[in-house]
């Protein structure tokens, strides 16, 4: 291996992983860590958490639905299997390579559907764009009628929002948009002829067939509602862990959405799993709300810790009947 692929390795792998590890180091390390082993082996329904477990699995199989729906959209043929099984085996990928499990989705689709990767990547866009959105109403809705939560939390938390306000602040920044911008329409406006910019504008051209899936879609009220019952799956399945925990079990379904909320905001960092930045999240804000650290440290860990692991082996079984389910076309 030369340098260079140890360093891409690096950076890929190792360096996201100990950014996530250092900062649940910190988290827990001035936290009483004999209370949180207590309440880990004794305080826990793990029953209720097994139950949760169903309904990630739900919402992933779905969402592998609504793929298959954009995918069709733009004329294409793809077995359902396919799409559902490569998006569990992305939530795998992602674990050790994040964000690379997208990548890896598009890439098996192409090899056993015969369906250009750049269009896929198309499909694949919009179908993080309507995750977003859906976060962002959700994070809207929760700010407009839960504001003083949001003081709150900063205020616990005061170097969250002096780190993003800094960000605004340099100029560098806007330095960095301008020359990126200004470059891209150099490239693209005196270099057309060239056969690596023309390849790019191809791949571009592929790119926004797919995007453009979701205006062509026949059922843009099945997909609406595969995208409510993906968020739908996703919130039981954190929400229920509440009911696991005495401490959280009273909390009620206004604090499990913001919870909710907060974690997939901390899932979005370029972390394998969301490691520190989801504990994160979710300590801050039952700490908010009056849970005891300990306790939201516990509970933090041992969800975290469950879902992962579940994660993992729903994805590797993907991973291992995708071949088995295209033997014909091997």
């Amino acid at each position: 291996m030369d340098f260079k692929s140890i360093l891409r390795t690096f950076l890929k792998i190792v360096l996201p992983l100990a950014l996530g590890c250092l900062l649940l180091w910190y988290l827990y390390s001035e936290m009483d860590i004999s209370e949180i082993w207590r309440i880990i082996k004794e305080g826990v329904r793990y029953d209720i958490i097994l139950v949760s477990l169903l309904f990630g699995l739900f919402a992933n199989i779905v969402r592998g639905l609504r793929w298959g729906l954009l995918i069709r959209s733009i004329g294409e043929r793809v077995k359902t299997s396919n799409v559902v099984y490569a998006v569990l085996g992305n939530y795998a990928v992602n674990l050790v390579l994040p964000r690379v499990g997208e990548v890896w989705r598009c890439g098996v689709v192409t090899k056993y559907d015969k369906i250009a990767f750049t269009k896929l990547l198309g499909t694949l866009v919009i179908d993080r764009v309507s995750d977003t959105i859906m976060v962002g109403l959700i994070t809207l809705m929760i700010f407009i009628f839960n504001i003083g939560f949001f003081t709150n939390f900063f205020a616990n938390n005061p170097a969250l929002l002096e780190g993003f306000q800094s960000m605004f602040h340099s100029i560098w920044i806007y330095v960095g948009v301008i020359i990126f911008i200004v470059g891209i329409w150099i490239v693209f406006t005196y270099m057309s002829n060239f056969t690596l910019v023309q390849k790019v504008k191809g791949m571009l051209k592929n790119i926004w067939a797919g995007m453009k899936s979701v205006w062509l879609l026949e059922h843009k009220t099945r997909f609406l509602i595969e995208t409510l019952l993906i968020w739908g799956g996703y919130f039981c399945y954190f929400y229920i862990t509440f009911y696991a925990f005495d401490f959280t079990k009273d909390l009620g379904v206004v604090v499990g959405l913001i919870a909710f909320t907060m974690s997939s905001i901390g899932v979005a960092v370029p972390v394998q799993g969301g490691i520190g930045p989801w504990h994160f999240m979710v300590i801050a804000t039952l700490v908010c709300f009056g849970v005891n650290e300990n306790d939201a440290a516990a509970f933090a860990l041992v969800v975290h810790t469950v879902q992962t692991i579940w994660t993992g082996l729903c994805g590797l079984f993907a991973i291992v009947a995708l071949p088995v389910n295209n033997r014909e076309n091997s």
